[in-house]
């Protein structure tokens, strides 16, 4: 069974997880380039909950929030990577800005957000909170970035 679910998949697979009595752990991210900071975050949020759902952003969303000459990789092979993580039970990519529909349809019971966040300043805390999840906070500090490392890749002529 592939990782790789649409939102209909989603949903249909958040339902199991709560029949089952289980909590349901949600993450998001580009994951362009992917590195350790990235694996200890979704390992933080895994660790909040019993499973765990992961958006990522498609190309188009990428480029709108990065700029051009992002993502430095396609969609798809950052989906599986992102799939073959041992932590992660589920991938969705998305084309919106931000992750406000997804949660209002997916409705976690954990919104997890990286160490560049704190509880009070995640953006859709209150959407989280209206529905009776939390917000939580997973990952190292922010220490490492895919920014970084394109810049310093870029600079060295590569």
């Amino acid at each position: 069974m592939t990782k790789l679910v649409t939102l209909d998949g989603a949903l249909r697979w958040r339902d199991d997880q709560r029949r089952a009595g289980k909590s349901v752990a949600f993450a998001n991210g580009v994951f362009d380039l992917l590195h350790v900071g990235h694996v200890r975050y979704l390992q933080g949020a895994r660790s909040l909950a019993d499973a765990l759902v992961v958006a990522v952003n498609s190309d188009l969303s990428t480029r709108a929030l990065k700029g051009p000459g992002r993502p430095v990789v396609p969609e798809s092979e950052r989906v599986e990577l992102v799939a073959a993580l041992e932590c992660v039970d589920r991938v969705l990519v998305f084309d919106d800005p931000d992750v406000r529909k997804l949660l209002l349809a997916l409705r976690p019971d954990v919104h997890v957000k990286g160490t560049d966040y704190t509880p009070e300043t995640v953006p859709e805390r209150d959407i989280v909170q209206s529905f009776g999840g939390r917000v939580a906070i997973a990952g190292d500090p922010k220490d490492h970035s895919t920014s970084a490392l394109v810049q310093s890749l870029r600079a060295r002529g590569r």
